[in-house]
């Protein structure tokens, strides 16, 4: 099954790369060289994208790395070529009707041009949104009977660590973590980007041992740990660190409120939240992660005060974030349902490409009285 599935996808990306190339040759023919450039130049960052998503965490971190970042570059670049190259198409195509463009191939031309110098903007703007991850603030009371306390919680999601978020950018966040002085940290699934083997490599252990919360720091499995084909490595790894993994599973935090952790549903056989919480004092707070944003009436049906997910990056570039709006019931931001608050968290790292381009990373704070 996973064969066919990757047959499918490369065939797919294949064809967008091809039509990319294919329509910027026709566009740049008769121009010098340049033809023959853009299509080596193509051909070559195809080449380093599917070598990097290959053999990323097999190479030694100083070829891997910019060998990544130029090829998920490169993957953008040509998904937003591709949609240029589509509109363009479209007005050429109502232009053979309606004759409206004095020069139809000089509009081709620099339709093309104007698309490339707008996307090399793109690309400046939504990489320095990646490396300035903004801290979003959130207040939330529990409606449970009140112990006047307040719990600052620091919440992030999906750091995907690895090749592209090195050792060096963890220790960013990690500096960002501290400086909020959280009594916990919640780690909301997507440890890891695939492989331990990168993580290890780097010493990361050494870094998120240096997280500190009094309360402690938590984390839960998301859909990334299970592409490494073994789910349970991060685990392993990162609880050498002191960090406590909540897989299916519920701890009670200073006799004062629970935190809960469940499975991503990549796993079938994941537990249901009311098995997880069977047991729980009722009128104590219940803070559950769990990765992915779905079927948000379980946690309200299950007394939970706060989830925490966040897998869906809110797209991570325009217009994925107009996609994540049609595919969730909340695909990122705070909403309350019920009794109960949520927060879908972009993420304070990303998967793929270094650029946030109409989404932000963010590392979310907040402050629960109950």
């Amino acid at each position: 099954m996973r064969i066919v599935f990757f047959i499918i996808v490369f065939t797919v990306i294949v064809l967008m790369a091809g039509y990319v190339a294919l329509r910027g040759g026709q566009v740049l023919s008769g121009i010098g060289s340049l033809k023959w450039w853009y299509l080596g130049l193509n051909i070559v960052s195809f080449v380093a994208m599917m070598a990097g998503l290959i053999l990323a965490e097999e190479l030694p971190q100083q070829i891997a790395k910019p060998l990544a970042f130029w090829g998920y570059t490169y993957m953008i670049t040509f998904i937003y070529l591709l949609l240029s190259f589509t509109v363009i198409d479209i007005i050429s195509g109502f232009n053979a009707f309606l004759h409206f463009l004095p020069y139809p191939a000089s509009f081709k031309l620099w339709a093309f041009v104007a698309s490339l110098v707008i996307i090399a903007g793109m690309l400046v703007y939504g990489n320095y949104q990646f490396n300035h991850p903004d801290v979003v603030r959130l207040f939330v009371k529990s409606s449970k009977p009140l112990q006047n306390k307040h719990l600052k919680i620091v919440a992030i999601s999906d750091l995907h660590l690895g090749v592209a978020i090195d050792k060096k950018q963890l220790e960013k966040y990690i500096e960002m973590i501290n400086a909020e002085h959280p009594d916990v940290v919640l780690m909301a699934g997507d440890v890891s980007d695939r492989t331990v083997k990168p993580m290890i490599r780097q010493h990361m252990d050494e870094d998120l041992a240096k997280i500190n919360a009094p309360l402690g720091v938590y984390a839960i499995s998301g859909n990334h740990e299970y592409y490494s084909g073994d789910p349970y490595g991060v685990q392993k790894y990162i609880t050498k660190a002191g960090i406590i993994y909540l897989r299916d599973s519920v701890v009670q935090v200073a006799d004062a409120f629970y935190i809960a952790g469940r499975d991503d549903r990549t796993n079938p056989h994941r537990k249901k939240i009311g098995q997880i919480l069977a047991g729980t004092d009722p009128t104590k707070p219940i803070i559950l992660m769990d990765h992915q944003p779905q079927h948000l009436e379980e946690a309200v049906i299950n007394n939970v005060d706060l989830q925490i997910s966040g897998h869906t990056h809110n797209g991570q570039f325009f217009p994925g974030n107009l996609m994540v709006k049609l595919m969730y019931e909340k695909g990122y931001g705070y909403l309350k349902k019920g009794k109960s608050h949520f927060y879908v968290s972009s993420g304070l790292g990303i998967w793929g490409p270094l650029y946030r381009i109409g989404t932000q990373s963010e590392l979310v704070v907040i402050n629960l009285k109950y």
